[in-house]
């Protein structure tokens, strides 16, 4: 499927994740957020999502929650606060990043 976020048309997969990470721009991203009963990105948010881009740009897959807790320096109770519905989806989709893989 295809949207909008910044004026910008980007493809989406079936489960809204972006199908091609290179269409993201962090324009895009308090957009997305807001989708997500997200209405401000804080530093934290941005820590989190700068984590998942990069760890996704070494490693071809975004990272799980317990990783996210372990390295991205937000702990897991913390990543819950930040992201609600569930971290390692909706930074991945706000990210940018296609699906994590361990992701239900």
């Amino acid at each position: 499927m295809t949207t909008t976020y910044a004026g910008t048309p980007v493809v989406l997969d079936d489960e809204g994740f972006f199908a091609d990470p290179d269409q993201w721009t962090e324009a895009m991203a308090p957009e997305i957020a807001k989708e997500h009963a997200i209405d401000e990105l804080t530093d934290r948010h941005w820590k989190v999502l700068t984590f998942m881009r990069a760890e996704y740009a070494e490693k071809g897959t975004g990272p799980t929650v317990r990783v996210l807790g372990k390295a991205s320096g937000v702990s897991v109770k913390e990543l819950y606060q930040l992201f609600p519905k569930g971290p390692a989806k909706t930074a991945a989709k706000i990210a940018g990043i296609p699906k994590p893989k361990g992701c239900i």
